[in-house]
């Protein structure tokens, strides 16, 4: 098989990252490194042995995939351009601004036959990667994913930023339609929301505590779940989780024992494993882990939340 024409749009802090990853895959061939700012361009180009571009457009019908790494804002446009040019579609998340542009990539990637992930980097986290064919749904979900302020994402809410993370995670695990939504939160160092709080109840009665901030003094990135006879702690940070769950013996007369599992897992590279997964798809014809429609749903939930948190 050829190796795949790919270009990453976008030559800034993530960007970067990107183009390195397509660099090292022995299926892909990056041709092209994409930035409206032609130093930040250039530097990467000159790393991974691709072209430097101003624009994308030229682009167009002459790679395979993409990867789309720019401002959320042009998510939509870049994307659809490549989606009917006939390219694979790798975009950051969120998919796009609105729910309606979402659709319109959903619609197009499928018109076309072609291959559309959205980039929920914590899907490859290994941590997670194990808690996958999970038995029992989970009955409560508590979430906490905090960091130290960041200027460098602070063109959009917590919710869009941060937050959105572990709703598209938590939307997996639950797998229901969200019943009632109910949200707090308020602005400290920006102008948008820089601390927020949301409780997802769903139709299955599960129940979703989800808290995330930028200006904590302190890095935290954990999930707790419980669920019938057990509880399972996710630390995405440092790769740990850890299964309790009743056992056969008792602890107390009537009280059945409770027995822990810890797994660590070593340091990977979630990134690295997104793109090859993108690259399989696009081999395999197999559906992307987040796909189109779960990239939506996660927006659809972070815009209901944003609402609420605008509205008081």
């Amino acid at each position: 098989m050829s190796k795949l024409k790919c270009a990453v749009i976008g030559a800034g802090y993530l960007g970067k990252f990107h183009a390195e990853k397509y660099a090292a895959l022995p299926d892909c061939e990056l041709v092209a490194v994409v930035d409206v700012n032609e130093e930040a361009a250039k530097m990467v180009a000159e790393k991974t042995g691709a072209q430097a571009l101003q624009g994308y457009q030229s682009l167009l019908g002459q790679v395979d995939a993409v990867s789309i790494v720019v401002p959320t804002t042009l998510h939509h446009v870049v994307a659809r351009d490549f989606l009917q040019a006939g390219a694979h579609v790798l975009v950051e998340k969120p998919i796009a601004v609105t729910v309606e542009e979402a659709d319109d990539l959903i619609q197009i990637a499928k018109a076309n036959q072609r291959i559309l992930q959205v980039g929920h980097l914590e899907r490859f986290n290994p941590a997670i990667r194990g808690l996958e064919n999970l038995e029992e749904k989970p009955l409560f979900i508590e979430s906490h994913r905090l960091s130290p302020f960041n200027p460098r994402a602070n063109d959009v809410s917590v919710v869009l930023d941060l937050m959105i993370h572990d709703i598209d995670i938590i939307l997996a695990l639950v797998d229901s339609d969200i019943d009632h939504v109910d949200a707090s939160g308020t602005a400290v160092l920006t102008q948008g929301t820089d601390i927020a709080n949301a409780r997802l109840t769903f139709k299955n009665g599960c129940v979703a505590n989800v808290t995330a901030s930028r200006i904590s003094m302190k890095m935290e990135r954990k999930m707790r779940m419980f669920r019938p006879c057990s509880y399972i702690s996710v630390d995405f940070q440092n790769r740990v989780l850890v299964k309790h769950k009743t056992g056969d013996k008792e602890m107390f007369p009537g009280i059945p024992e409770i027995v822990s599992e810890e797994s660590v897992f070593e340091s990977g590279d979630a990134l690295f494993e997104e793109i090859k997964h993108f690259v399989h798809c696009i081999q395999t014809g197999e559906a992307p882990i987040v796909s189109g429609e779960a990239g939506r749903r996660a927006l659809a939930t972070a815009i209901q939340i944003t609402q609420l948190l605008k509205h008081g």
